[in-house]
């Protein structure tokens, strides 16, 4: 007797379903048990006994009451200081305004006096050269001497820097060629002016107001031009006296005038001529007038 195929037995209640989730069980207990039971116990223990102290955000109070406090303490210290010392110190500040006042009415005063002894010394000289010769010999000697004002008839020559100069890299203002690599007008360059204007028929020059006269001497200090110690900024206008048109011609034809045609051409330095129907030109500063005496050797016995 065949025996009939056994079927599973059938469950009378429904198979259980597996949560989603299932698989992630150990990260669920982590969420869900996020602190240890062992510090929420410390934790519950402690505030239990007390013995907490006080919480942290009283404590953060009590410390940023305490810094405003010691800060407010600081500023106010500071105020007390300095309202204490600002009248020393408003006394101090009055005291030297005084002295710098005092000293520049001072310093005003010598200026004028040495203004007033130029002058004393420049008429002292002036009547000695009446005394050592006639009238016509001593007004040409203070006038060659730069001892006295003049003014006639001379031309205006204005020289200035390119319009954008600058200063030479290595510091030297004149190269091998003896021109200028900057575009600024050196000292060298109004020397050749002057003695140029010297040669062409000039009988008294001045550069920017200042008198030249036979003891004068442009240098340089650093970029600036010096006429006999005092320095000169640019433009520079000379000021020549002597037969205009004769003296403008024959200066421009010189090597001195085509030397200043060059550095404008090549180099950009400004200049202007023109003839002049009168130019004044002021006395120098200071003028010590000698006068040379022949001198004779004594023969040998």
């Amino acid at each position: 007797m065949c025996g009939m195929p056994q079927q599973p037995p059938v469950r009378s209640t429904p198979a259980r379903v597996s949560r989603p989730d299932a698989s992630m069980s150990l990260l669920t207990n982590v969420m869900d048990h996020s602190l240890d039971d062992g510090y929420a116990e410390a934790a519950a223990r402690k505030q239990s006994e007390g013995s907490g102290g006080l919480p942290k955000t009283l404590r953060a109070k009590l410390g940023l009451a305490g810094g405003l406090v010691l800060a407010a303490l600081v500023v106010t210290v500071g105020a007390a200081q300095a309202r204490i010392s600002a009248p020393v110190v408003a006394k101090e500040r009055e005291e030297l305004i005084d002295r710098v006042d005092a000293e520049t009415k001072a310093a005003d005063e010598l200026e004028r006096a040495v203004d007033r002894l130029r002058d004393d010394v420049s008429a002292r000289q002036r009547e000695a050269l009446k005394q050592s010769g006639g009238s016509g010999q001593a007004d040409l000697v203070s006038i060659l001497s730069g001892a006295v004002e003049v003014h006639g008839p001379g031309i205006k020559l204005v020289v200035n820097d390119a319009k954008e100069a600058t200063t030479g890299g290595d510091g030297d203002p004149r190269e091998t060629s003896g021109f200028s690599d900057t575009g600024r007008v050196r000292d060298r360059d109004m020397q050749k002016v002057v003695n140029g204007l010297w040669a062409s028929g000039a009988e008294a020059i001045s550069i920017n107001g200042q008198r030249l006269t036979a003891l004068s001497a442009i240098r340089a200090a650093g970029d600036a031009i010096l006429v006999d110690n005092k320095p000169l900024v640019p433009p520079y206008t000379v000021l020549a006296v002597g037969d205009g048109k004769r003296l403008s011609t024959k200066f421009q034809n010189s090597a001195d005038g085509v030397y200043l045609n060059v550095l404008q051409e090549n180099y950009g330095i400004r200049t202007a001529i023109s003839v002049q129907d009168d130019v004044r030109l002021p006395a120098a500063p200071s003028v010590i007038v000698r006068t040379a005496q022949p001198r004779t050797e004594k023969g040998t016995s």
